[in-house]
């Protein structure tokens, strides 16, 4: 009897303990928009690559399997997309990732025009990320706002 109170409290405690190298002893990485650069320019829009900077504030590294994201100028979406490819982040390491974004002119005149006149545009980047870690896989939302300057990039 004694024996089988000594295995069931052992087991409460082994999956109590395990509970806590879940969620609860993962720190969600932070995404920022980094910086533009233009990919391709053509009669009806073009291309961008936005550069997002993925930190993973944890002591173990972590494995991205997806990232979504939308770029808006102000409040206006400029455009959006997914990338599936898998990429690692070291710990307490940040990785840049570099994401083709697809745009029209109509689309992004307003932010044209605000670079042009300030040399400044209001920016806000949103999506998910999908990691893998030794403690289980995650997905986390983002959502970041700032301005990006054509001289110095994007502040936050």
């Amino acid at each position: 009897m004694r024996l089988k109170a000594t295995v069931i409290a052992s087991l409460v405690l082994a999956s109590a303990s395990c509970g806590g190298l879940g969620r609860g002893g993962f720190r969600e990485p932070v995404v920022n928009f980094k910086d533009v650069r233009v990919g391709g320019l053509g009669l009806n829009g073009g291309t961008l690559n936005i550069v997002l900077s993925v930190y993973n504030p944890n002591s173990f590294g972590l494995d991205a399997e997806r990232l979504t994201y939308e770029l808006m100028v102000d409040t206006l979406p400029l455009g959006s997309g997914a990338l599936d490819k898998r990429f690692s982040v070291g710990s307490n390491d940040s990785t840049d990732v570099e994401l083709p974004l697809r745009f029209t002119w109509g689309g992004a005149s307003g932010a044209v025009r605000d670079l042009i006149n300030n040399g400044t545009v209001p920016y806000r980047v949103l999506g998910d990320l999908t990691v893998g870690s030794g403690v289980g896989n995650f997905t986390i939302k983002y959502d970041r706002t700032g301005h990006f300057n054509s001289m110095s990039g994007a502040t936050h």
